[in-house]
């Protein structure tokens, strides 16, 4: 049996290749294929388009990798069904079960792929690309445009200090005109620390550059701060991503990022229920999105498997309306799960469940 698992896997990989650039293209006119022309119109240099392209590209290929798994499933078997192959597999003794087992194998092949892709490559790729996009729109290098500021809060939800800056540089990871304004236990404000220039170097670590002074709120003598952080100012527990936080955007954080997210925002305050269900969303799918195409690939064979002959534009049309639905149901288990009605893990797996049940009682009946 194992070159009749060779033959499906064979039928398996085209057509998922077939897929995967079939719905990325798709899914990259939809999204983002204004954006990219609005930039070829203003003249930018062709080598920096495809540069933002190739940066958009990760988050679009994790979600069409499972798509296309589907549709591969759909077409392998519709072509195997009707060309009288499951029927003379069958006959030899082979349950349902047994003929789907290349899928299965090839579909967890596939998912690991996709969470290695979603949880490391994505969220660094699309870091850069906001960067980046960030950078052609401001004409800067990195430049978010806008001020932006972020609170710090003591262990018991507390506000300590607020940090505000003129300008954001993701790429050089610096604030630049820089005002951290440091609360007293009262809540007023007890003195204020500027400085030109902050800079990020890992693990929540700021150093000042070029130094910084230190006002009292009371007139006092003004004090002079070298690069070191000085004790008595909070320093900021965040990276510069956190300062222009997307938390719609779930493809920014990995795992243990968005894990991270979630115990500040529960210990310190600062993010709304809604935010942190959302990101709870977000670190579930991570696994949830890989397992779609286990779930896609178990699906599309049972279905593909039909005693009359099919044609290819059925395969087409029953893959798009079962992706349509996936992500349709997804999107009601995301707004549930914000809402607090569902657990994050709940809502997340939610849809994968319903598909398990659904090649469930569809190989019971085919096998029957």
């Amino acid at each position: 049996m194992k070159q009749i698992d060779r033959l499906i896997i064979k039928e398996l990989l085209g057509p998922w290749v077939f897929g995967v650039a079939m719905f990325s293209s798709l899914l990259m006119a939809a999204t983002y294929l204004n954006r990219i022309a609005d930039y070829i119109v203003h003249g930018l240099p062709p080598m920096l388009v495809l540069k933002v392209t190739a940066l958009l590209m990760p988050a679009i290929l994790s979600k069409t990798f499972a798509m296309a798994v589907l549709l591969s499933a759909l077409l392998a078997f519709g072509r195997l069904s009707s060309d009288s192959e499951i029927t003379a597999l069958r006959a030899a003794g082979a349950s349902i079960l047994r003929i789907i087992r290349p899928v299965i194998l090839f579909s967890t092949v596939v998912a690991i792929v996709t969470f290695f892709f979603n949880n490391q490559i994505v969220p660094a790729a699309e870091k850069e690309a906001i960067a980046l996009g960030k950078s052609i729109e401001s004409g800067g290098l990195g430049k978010s445009g806008d001020p932006v500021s972020l609170p710090i809060f003591s262990d018991d939800k507390k506000l300590q200090a607020q940090v505000v800056a003129q300008s954001l540089d993701l790429v050089k990871r610096t604030l630049s005109g820089v005002t951290i304004v440091v609360y007293a236990d009262t809540g007023e404000p007890s003195f204020y620390m500027h400085c030109n220039q902050m800079v990020f170097k890992g693990k929540e670590d700021w150093r000042i550059i070029g130094g910084g002074t230190i006002i009292p709120a009371n007139g006092d003598t003004a004090i002079k701060v070298s690069e070191a952080w000085p004790s008595i100012v909070p320093e900021p527990k965040a990276t510069p991503e956190d300062f222009d936080a997307n938390f719609k955007d779930l493809d920014l954080y990995s795992m243990a990022e968005a894990q991270r997210l979630i115990e500040r925002g529960q210990k310190a305050g600062g993010l709304t229920p809604i935010v942190i269900h959302n990101l709870e969303f977000g670190y579930w799918s991570k696994i949830s999105v890989a397992l779609a195409a286990l779930i896609f690939g178990t699906l599309g064979a049972v279905l593909g498997i039909r005693s009359q002959r099919t044609s290819t534009s059925s395969g087409f049309a029953l893959a798009v309306t079962i992706i349509f639905g996936y992500f349709t149901l997804t999107n009601f288990m995301n707004v549930w799960a914000q809402n607090g009605i569902l657990p994050a893990w709940a809502a997340s797996f939610a849809p994968l469940i319903i598909g398990l049940i659904c090649s469930g009682v569809i190989m019971w009946r085919r096998n029957s």
